[in-house]
Order: C-alpha cells, then structure tokens, then sequence
C-alpha cells in the first residue's frame, strides 16, 4: 500500500475523516461479534471532526478516563486549549529551527503532558475552540493560514526577525480558537489553568511513553523519528512480547492507554474494526485454493479486506514490526484510547477502543482492534507507570 509520510496526521486524522463522514460506507454489514472480557469506565466519544488533533483527544481522554479510575467525577476537558498552546510551541520552535522542524496539525501525546505539566487545563466549556462560525471543528483554514504564517517568517525578508511575530501568530489563534482563559470560576471555587490542573489530582510525572524497535537498545529511552514528535519528547524501548504484556497488565488493573496507530491499512475499516488478514494463499480458509489462486490479486485482496466475517491473522514478531516502521509502511496516523478487553465467536482477542470521530458508526465511536493489528501497527502508548508490569518497570529503571 502506497503510504504518504509528510503530513500524514492531517491527512488521516482530518481529510480522511471528512469523506468518512460525508461518505456513507458501502462495506457489507459484518458478522463480528464481540463478547466483552475486560471494559473500563471511560467519558463520551467526541468528535475531532474535520482537524488534525487526535493527539489532543486521545491524550486527554487518557487523562479523563485516569480520574474516573481513582472515582474522581467525570470531567469534560479542553481539547482546544491544549492545541493553541501546542501550535504556539511549535511556531516558535520551527522558527527557531529555521524551518527544519515539522510544522503542521499533527502532535503527540507528549505534547498533552508538556501542556498540562505546564500550563494547565480547563474544562472544555470555558475553551470549545469554535471562535469562527462553525459548531464543529473545521481547522483547514486555521491549519493553512499558521503555516503560512510561519513560512513568511522564516523567510525573512527584513534580514532580521521583528518583535511582532509571536504575538501576530498567537492573535491568530485567539481568532480562531478564542483567548487562553486565565482566571475563571468553577463550582463557587476561583482557578488559573494551573491551579485547576492540580485540583484534578493526578502528578502527571508518573505518566511515561512506551514504544518497541530494535533500531535503539531495549530497556533504554529515545525520541521515535517522527515527524509530529517535533518536542522530541521519549519513550522506554521494549522487546514486542513484553511491551505488549503492558497492555493487558494495564487493562486487568483498571488502567486506560493512550494509543498511537498506523490506521491508513485496509484492515481498519471506517466502521469499527481493525484487522491485519493473512495475504499468504497457503493460510486462507477454505479447502479449495484453486478459487484463490485462479483470481487476480486485487479480486483475493478486495474479497479478504470485506471484512464481514473474521479471518486469520499474521503473526506477528519483532522483525516484521521494524520492517514495517522502516521502510514507511508503518507510520504515525492517529491517536485514540484502548479501554478494554474483548474476544470475537473464534476467540481472537480485541481491544476496545476509544475513537474521536463522532459517533456516527457501527459501534458508536468505539473500534475493535484485534491483537494481531496493536502488536504490528502500534507506533507508542502512554500510560500511568504502575500500570507496567513490575518486573518490566524494573528493567527500565522505573521506580
């Protein structure tokens, strides 16, 4: 499958988006079904529709899900004020960088803990981001008037930067998203952003990336190479079948994940499920392989990719994980939340998960995800670090 690097954030999380929602999917109504192992509470599905900032609502779901995990009340937090901090970081770091820096909707869900760690939070009805006439969110002409704004910079003309740049470029949000909120009031209490951050109770330093390559040494840290970790921020290196035990550690304990995926594959359909087919004709079902081998690859690819019925999987190792992550076929698309554990009527295991397109889909806004699919098409997790294995956060050096 042919697969675009640059941009690939804005191009899965918000164009991709746009034609699945205006698009009705013409797939057949599948015959999965799903028996719930291990499910975890979690706030309502939202809708990131026509933006780039699924990191935003992946991170913070996390977040939110981790409150009502210590039997905290629910909270609605501010997917926007997030983002404005986000692209005012990002702006001045390319500008710093001369433009060697990608610039554009993507991020990470470092990004979610830096904001938090340093400029806080609020609730999402003092920040809904909507300051342009819209009732959802539609950032291409936020997305192409920022990066322009930034390439006229870094061109400079005058020879030498003025004063006025940051503050031209941090207007621009406030006319787009609405001004940062400073001081507010909230159940007869008096917050800044920071204060009501600390307020929720959670120490965001216990909060730590997780990835698996053998490019870097395991049990070590490093920043993925990717182009939307423009903070450079890191995560713990560790062997497939051990960063995969961290899943289902967290998830039997009562822990949510942030999830960063690869979602531009034919096996995640726009309708709720996510799968990784086995290609080989010698593995498909089915006795009669004269009726495989007697069509053409895009007939056996187009009947396998139905997806109305499961089908075996690849097996998955580490070698075949690295392959894919270097030479591009595995790349940084999406952000979303696994929640859960469930299994299909064969016994595959699933993950459930949390997605930010709305709930105009099969499964209302949740996703399966089977473990073949997270194990090769994982790109990081973050989670709380006692939601690691002992012996695992040993190896690393987490205490």
């Amino acid at each position: 499958m042919k697969k675009i690097v640059l941009f690939t954030f804005l191009f899965i999380c918000s164009f991709s988006l746009i034609n699945a929602q205006e698009k009705k999917d013409t797939a057949p109504v599948d015959t999965f079904r799903f028996t719930v192992v291990k499910e975890l509470p979690i706030t309502p599905v939202k809708n990131q529709s026509s933006s780039g900032t699924c990191w935003s609502f992946s991170g913070l779901g996390l977040f939110e899900a981790e409150l009502l995990r210590l039997g905290k009340p629910e909270v609605d937090l501010s997917e926007m004020f997030v983002v404005y901090h986000s692209y005012s970081d990002q702006a001045e770091k390319y500008v710093r960088m001369h433009g060697a820096l990608n610039f554009s909707a993507g991020g990470s869900f470092h990004d979610v803990l830096y904001v938090l760690k340093n400029y806080g939070i609020v609730p999402e009805s003092l920040m809904p981001g909507l300051n342009y006439g819209e009732n959802m969110h539609k950032h291409g002409e936020l997305d192409a008037v920022t990066s322009a704004y930034v390439k006229a910079v870094i061109q400079n003309k005058n020879k030498k930067l003025s004063t006025a740049w940051k503050k031209g470029f941090d207007g621009v949000l406030d006319a787009y998203l609405g001004e940062l909120p400073t001081e507010f009031a909230l159940n007869g209490k008096k917050y800044t952003p920071q204060s009501y951050a600390q307020s929720l109770g959670l120490n965001f330093d216990d909060y730590v990336s997780l990835t698996s390559y053998t490019h870097h040494p395991f049990y070590g840290k490093f920043a993925l190479e990717i182009p939307d970790n423009w903070r450079w921020g890191e995560s713990y290196n560790l062997p497939l079948d051990e960063f995969m035990q961290v899943f289902d550690n967290a998830i039997n304990n009562g822990y949510a994940l942030a999830w960063g995926s690869d979602v531009s594959e034919r096996g995640f359909s726009r309708n709720g499920i996510a799968v990784n087919p086995e290609t080989r004709i010698d593995n498909l079902p089915g006795s009669d392989q004269a009726r495989w081998l007697n069509i053409s690859e895009k007939q056996m690819l187009d009947s396998i990719y139905k997806l109305n019925t499961p089908q075996p999987e690849i097996k998955v190792t580490q070698e075949l994980r690295q392959q894919g992550f270097d030479n591009y076929e595995t790349t940084d698309d999406h952000g979303m939340l696994i929640y859960g554990i469930a299994k299909d009527q064969n016994g595959t295991k699933y993950y459930m998960v949390k997605n930010s397109w709305g709930t105009d889909s099969k499964y209302k806004g949740i996703w399966y995800a089977s473990e073949s699919f997270v194990q090769q098409k994982t790109m990081n997790i973050m989670v709380h670090k006692d939601a690691i294995p002992k012996d695992v956060k040993k190896k690393l050096g987490i205490k």
